[in-house]
């Protein structure tokens, strides 16, 4: 039966998914977020996470039954990401208690619980792969357990029932996002294109050669809906996956053929996107001009310091979806077609040439 949703963070990558998922079903949607952008069947709540008050008056009147915790906010330390984005969900769920409407509660973490926080990523004695929900967390402070520990105490207080959604790198479409590997390559691929240099992977030997696996946003939406409407998904932490794995040294050269372009050959060297793209704003600005792109700002499309991350890890990464499986969830996404599909609906769009 349809249900009123709100979706936190509705303009983000993983937000504009679910928002666009569950108007699709016949829900009233609820989107939050701080600047809202028009979606479709989505109700646009303005409001800023860190400020209580502007919360209780973007939230008065509205009594959503389920809810969808899709955003941060990257601080400069992780000791400030804990404090800013624990206090953001402790903000919203005490926002809603008033209505006591809040039948379930999805949020969305990653692999960050398995593979440590910006400072200490992919360091340290980490889990095995493939990485299950049943490793728990590491010994290391993380404001992804901070989230997680403001939804759990308010679930025990409230009554609702949760669910704890871990995808991989995210492949999907949104502007201003902080972590966007997907409009990232594909921007790219296009100065590359444009200045005939060498599209060359930028990471290392163990993510070149090594088996990895991504989640597609849409796939994530189902998974969260999923977990939301299953009774024996409730109160689980879950992985999600796209259900395929494959090797960057593949995936890489498919990424070019879509541009036209040549994959340049791979010698090992770590070659950061942040450095191969540092003074490229200026070229990116001419070529939104010229071929009339929507977006000018390579800043709000391009994250190369996330995707570095991903792509420079020393360790291989491979996510094991059997407890999913076994509740019921058969969504599947093949990865090079999410990247092919990105890619197509950023050019229909008019965000890359």
């Amino acid at each position: 039966m349809p249900h009123t949703a709100l979706v936190v963070g509705s303009s983000g990558i993983v937000g504009s998914a679910i928002s666009a998922l569950l108007a699709s079903q016949g829900h009233q949607v609820l989107g939050l977020a701080r600047r809202p952008t028009p979606q479709d069947g989505v109700a646009a709540v303005a409001a800023d996470l860190s400020d209580p008050a502007s919360l209780a008056a973007a939230l008065e009147g509205h009594a959503p039954e389920r809810v969808f915790i899709t955003t941060w906010s990257r601080q400069a330390t992780e000791a400030e990401n804990i404090r800013v984005n624990g206090a953001m969900v402790r903000n919203m769920l005490e926002a809603l208690r008033p209505a006591g409407s809040v039948q379930h509660v999805g949020l969305v973490t990653g692999l960050k619980h398995y593979l440590g926080p910006f400072e200490a990523y992919g360091k340290g004695v980490l889990p095995q792969t493939p990485f299950r929900e049943e490793q728990g967390r590491l010994d290391v402070e993380n404001f992804y357990y901070a989230q997680e520990d403001e939804v759990f105490a308010a679930a025990a207080r409230d009554g609702f029932h949760w669910s704890v959604h871990r995808p991989h790198t995210v492949i999907g479409r949104a502007v201003g996002n902080a972590m966007n590997m997907g409009t990232t390559l594909a921007v790219y691929a296009t100065l590359c294109r444009e200045t005939g240099r060498p599209f060359r992977f930028p990471g290392s030997a163990m993510q070149w050669n090594g088996l990895t696996d991504m989640t597609d946003a849409r796939l994530l939406a189902q998974h969260m809906l999923w977990a939301a409407t299953t009774p024996a998904a409730r109160d689980q932490a879950f992985n999600v996956v796209n259900g395929d794995v494959f090797r960057w040294s593949w995936m890489w050269g498919q990424i070019a053929r879509w541009f036209e372009l040549d994959a340049a050959d791979f010698d090992g060297t770590v070659l950061p996107l942040e450095t191969q793209m540092a003074d490229d704003a200026p070229l990116w600005r001419e070529i939104a001009t010229r071929e009339r792109l929507v977006e000018p700002d390579l800043a709000r499309l391009a994250s190369p310091w996330h995707t570095d991350a991903d792509l420079g890890r020393p360790i291989e990464v491979v996510t094991d979806m059997g407890k999913s499986r076994r509740l019921g969830f058969t969504g599947y996404q093949p990865t090079d077609d999410a990247f092919f599909d990105l890619f197509a609906q950023l050019r229909a769009e008019r965000l890359i040439p």
